[in-house]
C-alpha cells in the first residue's frame, strides 16, 4: 500500500492535465514573493503526504501559491498550515506544531493529508473542470488508504467534492431525512461506513475575522478522536 501511494504521488507530481494551473505554478515560481525571493519554489503539482496506515484523511482545497507551491508539501509554509499543524500536534497526530519546509522532520501519525486540487490556482479558485479532473487522484487515495475511518473536509468545496465522489461510487444518502449539507462541525455517517466531519477552512480570511476560532477548530479534532474511539 505504501509503495502504491508513493507511485500515485509520483504521478501527481508529473501531472500536466490542467494547462492553466501548470502555467500559473510556473509563473508564481518565477515571479516570487519578495520575502521568499531567495527560495527555490517547488512550482508543480504538490503530492499528498502522511501516514499510509492512517485512519483519518484530511481534504483541503488546493496548495497556496506561496505556501505549498513554494515548499512542495501540503499546508507547509503558510498561515493555514500553522493553524492545522498546531492543532494536529495538540491531539497527537503530528510530532511538530509547525511545518516550515518538507525536510523539517515533521511526521504525521494516523493522518493523511490531500486536497481537491494539487496545483495552486489563481486567486485560490480552481475551476469546476479542474476539480473534476484532479478528483481522480483523491479517488485512488481513498481506495489505497485501507484503514480509513474518518474524513475531515476543510471548507465547502472539499465537502461537496467528497460527497460527489461518493455519489459517483454509487453512494447517495440522506441524513435525518435530508441531504447532508456543509456546516462547521457537521458530522455524518456515510454509506461506506466512514464518518465525515466538515470544518471551515483554516484560511487567513476565516481565522483573522474570527469566523474560525482555535476552540472551534479544536472541536473538530475532538470529534475525530471520538469517532475513532467509537470505531475501534
Amino acid at each position: 500500500m505504501e509503495n502504491n501511494l508513493y507511485i500515485l504521488n509520483r504521478n501527481i507530481i508529473s501531472c500536466k492535465k490542467c494547462e492553466r494551473l501548470i502555467n500559473y505554478c510556473n509563473k508564481v515560481s518565477n515571479i516570487k514573493k519578495r520575502m521568499y525571493s531567495t527560495d527555490n519554489y517547488w512550482g508543480k503539482p504538490v503530492p499528498s503526504f502522511g501516514d499510509p496506515n492512517a485512519r483519518v484523511l484530511i481534504i483541503g482545497l488546493a496548495p497556496a501559491a506561496h505556501g505549498a507551491n513554494r515548499t512542495g508539501r501540503m499546508f507547509t509554509g503558510d498561515k493555514s498550515g500553522s493553524w492545522l499543524f498546531n492543532t494536529l500536534a495538540k491531539f497527537g497526530f503530528s510530532n511538530n506544531e509547525e511545518s516550515i519546509h518538507k525536510e523539517d522532520g515533521l511526521n504525521l501519525n494516523d493522518i493523511y493529508i490531500s486536497s481537491m486540487v494539487h496545483c495552486a490556482p489563481p486567486k485560490n479558485k480552481p475551476s469546476k473542470q479542474e476539480i473534476d479532473t484532479c478528483s481522480f487522484y483523491l479517488q485512488e487515495e481513498i481506495q489505497l488508504l485501507q484503514n480509513l475511518k474518518v474524513v475531515v473536509t476543510l471548507g465547502r468545496i472539499a465537502f461537496e467534492g467528497y460527497c460527489k465522489l461518493l455519489r459517483e461510487k454509487g453512494y447517495d444518502w440522506v441524513e435525518n431525512d435530508k441531504k447532508p449539507s456543509f456546516g462547521h462541525g457537521s458530522e455524518f455517517k456515510t454509506p461506506d461506513g466512514k464518518t465525515l466531519i466538515s470544518s471551515f477552512h483554516p484560511s487567513q480570511q476565516n481565522t483573522q475575522t474570527g469566523k474560525l476560532t482555535r476552540e472551534m477548530f479544536d472541536d473538530i479534532f475532538l470529534k475525530v478522536k471520538e469517532a475513532l474511539t467509537n470505531k475501534s
